[in-house]
């Protein structure tokens, strides 16, 4: 017989403000999972923070450049050998009329400082000047033409290799394989660095100026482009944003639910995953082959980049219309008002700011796009002067800011190099901007709702 009074073993008790195995192990892969997720917010700022770091200091000297300070002798009689001030015979004196009045400029400013160089001709001072210098002057002469027998003193460009030596882009070691540039020419640049002759500082033209030749890459700007890029843009939003706006509230509020419609859904998801290309392909054969508009116009590059961007603005739409609760809907319709008016006067600004920001952001991706200008033909095309007006704006063939970008990377000279990061940061200022004006446009129509 067992003895009933006998004890059994009890459960040890533990308190439940102590972590057992089972709960430090939870807690401990919490904590990994944290960590794990600093790490890759770390490692994304650290990237970003060298990709802009990258651009800054490659593309940042594009916005210097290097000037030389000279008086010119505008001698008459190679100017105007008439002696009558008639602007149409001062006009036939090109370009190469111009040159020595600079290379004589240039020995003039040797003489005057006391520097002593083996360069004693003035063909031998033509690699110290930009290629574009002498159409400078001429410009000035045409446009004042009583300048004629006076001394003007005119800031000429510097070459692209004095340049790209003063910016360390040039080294003394390889000008023996330039035969653009030899170690002369440099010592004579930093003669005229120290005579206060020539000197670094903000380039305009860059900014403001158009797209130069090969041999001018001292000359090239990026202003022409932006002015692409800005007619472009007018085609894309005034094209993409209602199409995509009116499609977006048919899809969602008064299209029937049918496998038609889910076709129309299903093609528009695949149409915001296609390679730009293909819609760069496409409007080569439809806008270019068929319709016969103009090659490199920013009009057909608009209705191009419209395509591109009408699935990413129909998607984003839809959804901010999905956003807007069904009983906004329900009260509407409850007082009275019928669909239309209850999509127009409650749904959809309600919706606004979701779409706002959605068209922005399409746009944005459409300024960035390169491939698409490539079948167009705007990248092969030299923007080298200003639209006449709103009609050749969109009609007359120009360039974009990608499709400048991309072109001056091809090139040769390392200047353009230079000038393509350059380009990319102000494009990145463009797109900044953009998204800027989103996050105000959302919470203007946030707070007014």
């Amino acid at each position: 017989m067992t003895d009933a009074s006998a004890t059994h073993a009890r459960p040890e008790r533990k308190s439940l403000m102590a972590a057992d195995e089972r709960t430090r192990k939870r807690n401990a892969a919490e904590k990994r999972f944290r960590l794990y997720g600093l790490t890759a917010v770390g490692i994304g700022l650290v990237l970003l923070i060298t990709l802009l770091t990258s651009i800054v200091s490659n593309g940042s000297g594009a916005f210097r450049q290097t000037f030389i300070t000279v008086d010119v002798f505008l001698d008459p009689a190679k100017l105007d050998k008439q002696g009558e001030r008639n602007i149409e015979d001062i006009r036939k004196v090109s370009t190469f009329g111009y040159t020595p009045l600079l290379e004589q400029a240039m020995l003039d400013v040797i003489a005057t400082n006391g520097i002593d160089t083996p360069l004693t001709t003035g063909k031998e001072m033509r690699p110290m000047f930009s290629a574009g210098a002498a159409a400078q002057v001429r410009d000035t002469v045409l446009a004042n033409p009583d300048l004629i027998g006076e001394t003007v003193t005119f800031r000429i460009l510097a070459a692209s290799r004095v340049d790209g030596y003063l910016k360390d882009r040039v080294k003394r070691e390889d000008v023996a394989r330039d035969k653009n540039i030899d170690a002369e020419h440099l010592d004579l640049t930093d003669a005229l660095v120290a005579a206060g002759v020539a000197a670094k500082t903000f380039n305009p033209g860059f900014i403001f100026g158009s797209d130069a030749s090969e041999s001018r890459a001292e000359q090239a700007g990026i202003g022409v482009a932006m002015i692409g890029s800005f007619f472009m843009m007018m085609v894309v939003l005034v094209l993409s944003l209602p199409i995509g706006v009116a499609a977006s509230i048919y899809l969602e509020e008064f299209a029937p639910k049918n496998r038609f419609t889910d076709i129309i859904e299903v093609n528009i998801s695949n149409l915001a995953a296609v390679p730009s290309i293909v819609f760069g392909i496409l409007g080569l054969a439809v806008f270019i082959q068929f319709a016969h508009l103009p090659q490199s116009a920013p009009l057909v590059g608009g209705l191009v980049l419209t395509l591109m961007t009408l699935p990413t603005i129909i998607i984003s739409t839809r959804a901010s219309l999905k956003a807007v609760p069904p009983s906004i809907r329900d009260a509407a319709l409850g007082v009275g008002a019928s669909k239309t008016q209850t999509v127009f006067h409650h749904v959809l600004p309600l919706a606004m700011p979701g779409i706002l920001t959605g068209t922005i952001i399409g746009l944005a991706q459409a300024l960035g796009e390169t491939a698409p200008l490539l079948l167009i033909g705007m990248v092969g095309f030299i923007a080298s002067n200003y639209p006449d007006g709103l009609a050749a704006g969109f009609l007359d063939p120009n360039s974009a800011m990608p499709a400048q970008i991309y072109e001056w990377a091809k090139r040769a000279d390392p200047a353009y190099y230079e000038r393509a990061w350059g380009g990319i940061i102000i494009l990145l200022v463009f797109l900044l901007s953009m998204n800027i004006i989103a996050i105000l446009l959302r919470r203007r129509f946030e707070r007014r709702w």
